[in-house]
């Protein structure tokens, strides 16, 4: 058996590891995990066997919850190194997990104290879940009073998968959810962002609810309990054309989230300025401060109003967070390792120099 004959797919070496193919193609655009051949007219990516050891231990260090900006000093770095950075991460997750277990114990404190039609069941937490990621990018204020319609969440049934959309102009959030059962043809709908977080908190509690849409209109039901879901009349920006247009892109900074959220919360002083060094590490404001990351391309310096990327960071999951950067004038893609069904598109803003 020859080399290419010894290579698999992606979908088989995924199973094999224990890993998505959506994961499997994170690790490659991040460099942790490069597959052993591209198909140059295809893009199909191939697998040798002797990289499924490498493969289950990114997933193992993955599903122990390591940023992997920390995970590639495990991956490459000595033994002392290695054990180092997963000591530290033991006693942050420990940390961590006794401020869960107290907010949690208080929390129960307190609570103590037809022809036409569509159909799709989805988890009730899932739902909850999309819903608080795209809800942030819908309008608020005087762009909502403006534009009513960039006030609410586009939901979407395409046959497929269900998909929530929100927009307000320097934010657009797309998140897909993959049905347990369907039925039906394709339908769109608007619906109020805020009623859209009323049902949110009211499905975070189910284990499935189904979305219907018919001649009578659109509802969330499950448990015996059914919620309406009014329609709001206006036509929804055509998000497919921005996504379609956006050029490939010259840099990817993988950050870690955490440490991101934080400085973007304390920058309290206009736009702040992204750019990597010439050690390629990524600094934050006028202050310099290093965020740990992993940065690839030529340098780069690119301005984020904070009170618009720090939403699209918070509402990304997992450890870290994905930058991908055409242009410092074009939409930044920003997304996840851990939920490839999520993308989050943030509008930079001109630099001091470019006003």
């Amino acid at each position: 058996m020859n080399d290419a004959e010894a290579l698999v797919s992606i979908g088989t070496f995924a199973r094999r590891v224990g890993l998505t193919p959506s994961a499997l193609r994170f690790y490659d655009d991040c460099g942790v995990l490069r597959p052993a051949r591209v198909d140059a007219t295809t893009g199909y990516r191939y697998y040798a066997p002797d990289q499924e050891p490498r493969a289950v231990l990114v997933r193992r260090l993955r599903e122990a919850g390591l940023p992997l900006v920390d995970a590639s000093v495990v991956l490459d770095g000595d033994r002392e190194e290695a054990r180092a950075v997963l000591t530290a991460h033991a006693r942050r997750t420990r940390d961590t997990a006794a401020a869960a277990q107290a907010a949690i114990d208080g929390l129960l404190r307190d609570l103590s104290g037809a022809g036409n039609a569509a159909m799709a069941r989805v988890g009730g937490a899932e739902l909850a879940g999309a819903v608080r990621q795209v809800v942030p990018s819908a309008a608020r204020g005087a762009v909502r009073e403006e534009f009513p319609v960039l006030g609410c969440v586009l939901v979407e049934l395409t046959g497929q998968e269900v998909r929530l959309v929100a927009t307000d102009r320097y934010r657009l959030a797309v998140r897909a959810l993959r049905p347990s059962a369907v039925t039906g043809g394709a339908h769109g709908l608007l619906a109020d962002a805020g009623t859209m977080k009323e049902i949110a908190s009211w499905a975070m509690r189910l284990p499935e609810v189904a979305i219907e849409v018919d001649g009578r209109g659109a509802r969330v039901h499950g448990d015996g309990e059914e919620r309406p879901l009014p329609a709001v009349d206006g036509t929804f920006p055509d998000y497919r054309i921005v996504l379609d247009d956006l050029p490939a892109a010259r840099h990817r900074l993988i950050v870690d989230r955490d440490a991101l959220r934080t400085a973007l919360a304390d920058h309290d002083d206009g736009p702040v300025l992204l750019r990597t060094d010439e050690r390629d590490r990524l600094v934050l404001g006028r202050a310099a401060a290093e965020v740990p990351s992993i940065c690839t391309g030529p340098p780069l310096r690119i301005a984020f109003d904070p009170g618009v990327l720090l939403p699209a960071v918070e509402a990304s999951v997992g450890p870290d967070v994905l930058l991908e950067i055409s242009s410092t004038l074009r939409p930044v893609v920003v997304r996840s390792a851990d939920q490839g069904s999520f993308t989050t598109l943030v509008m930079p803003v001109l630099q001091e120099e470019e006003r």
